[in-house]
C-alpha cells in the first residue's frame, strides 16, 4: 500500500471520527430546539415519533414566561452569575498576576492548594457550608449562592489568570516604568490590554459556572422567588409526569447566553496574544 492511500484512509478515518463527535454533540441541542416547538400531544405520541414538529407552536415558550413565571428565574440566574463572575475576574486578576510576578514564602504551597481544590467534588462541601450559611442566616438568599459560586469558581480561575500572566514578557512592564509609568499604570495601559483575551476567557467560565449550577441552588435556595433557571426547570420534572414542552423551551432560552457568549470567544486568540511585542 502507497504512502499517498495510507494518508488518504488515515484522513477518511479521522473525518469519520470528527463527524460522529460533532453529531453526539449537536444531535441532542437539535432535539431539544425541535421538541420546544411540538405540542404536547405530538411529544407525547411514542408511537409516531417526529423529527421536526408537525405543527409549530410558541405556546411551550409563551407558557414559559406566563405560567411558569421564567422572567424571574432568568433575573435571578443573571444577577448571581454576573456578579460572581466579575467578582472572580477581578480577583482572579490581582491573585494571577502576584502568582506570576512575586516570588514569596509558600507561593508554590497556595498553587498546589488551588490545584487540590479542583479534584474535590463540590458536593462534599455543601452540608458544611449550608451549616455555616445558615447560622450567618444567608440560607435562601442570593448572596449565600454569591458566595458560594465565588469560592467554587476562583481556584481554577486564579491558575488560569497566572498561565495567562505568565505569557506576557516582564520587559514589557520595564520598559513602561522606564518611560515614566507606574506600576498601576503600567498595569491599567499595557498589561490588562494584553491580557483581554484571557480576562474575557475567565469571566465567561465564571458566568457559565454559576449560570449552570444545579446541586448548590437546590440546597441554598427553597422559595420560588429566589429559584434560579436550573432550579426552576428542576421542578418540571415530577415523581409521575415531565413538563416536556416548558423543559425543553426552558432549556432553548438557558442555552441561548452561554452560546452567544462561545460565539463571541472565538474571536478572540489567546495563543499569539503577546505577538509582536519585545521578546526575553
Amino acid at each position: 500500500m502507497s504512502r499517498k492511500t495510507k494518508n488518504a484512509i488515515g484522513g477518511t478515518i479521522r473525518v469519520l471520527i470528527l463527524i460522529f463527535f460533532f453529531l453526539l454533540v449537536v444531535l441532542p441541542i437539535y432535539w431539544i430546539v425541535v421538541t420546544s416547538f411540538k405540542s404536547s400531544g405530538e411529544i407525547l405520541d411514542l408511537n409516531n415519533i417526529t423529527y421536526f414538529p408537525k405543527a409549530f407552536t410558541w405556546k411551550n415558550y409563551t407558557d414559559l414566561f406566563e405560567q411558569f413565571n421564567y422572567g424571574v428565574l432568568l433575573k435571578n440566574s443573571l444577577l448571581v452569575s454576573v456578579a460572581s463572575a466579575l467578582v472572580v475576574t477581578v480577583f482572579s486578576m490581582l491573585g494571577g498576576y502576584s502568582l506570576a510576578r512575586y516570588k514569596f514564602k509558600g507561593k508554590q504551597t497556595i498553587i498546589l492548594f488551588f490545584l487540590v481544590t479542583q479534584m474535590i467534588p463540590g458536593i462534599l462541601v455543601i452540608i458544611p457550608l449550608y451549616i455555616i450559611f445558615s447560622k450567618m442566616g444567608l440560607i435562601n438568599t442570593h448572596i449565600g449562592l454569591f458566595i458560594f459560586y465565588v469560592t467554587a469558581n476562583l481556584p481554577f480561575c486564579v491558575i488560569t489568570m497566572r498561565s495567562f500572566f505568565e505569557r506576557i514578557p516582564v520587559t514589557l512592564e520595564e520598559a513602561a516604568r522606564v518611560d515614566g509609568c507606574t506600576k498601576m499604570q503600567s498595569l491599567f495601559k499595557i498589561v490588562f490590554p494584553i491580557m483581554f483575551p484571557g480576562i474575557v476567557s475567565v469571566f465567561v467560565f465564571g458566568f457559565i459556572g454559576a449560570w449552570n449550577e444545579l446541586i448548590a441552588g437546590s440546597i441554598f435556595i427553597s422559595t420560588p422567588e429566589m429559584w434560579t433557571i436550573p432550579v426552576g426547570l428542576k421542578t418540571l420534572i415530577g415523581k409521575y409526569n415531565v413538563e416536556w414542552g416548558l423543559l425543553m423551551a426552558g432549556g432553548v432560552m438557558a442555552l441561548l447566553p452561554t452560546a452567544v457568549m462561545f460565539a463571541a470567544m472565538q474571536k478572540f486568540i489567546v495563543e499569539g496574544m503577546t505577538a509582536g511585542a519585545v521578546k526575553e
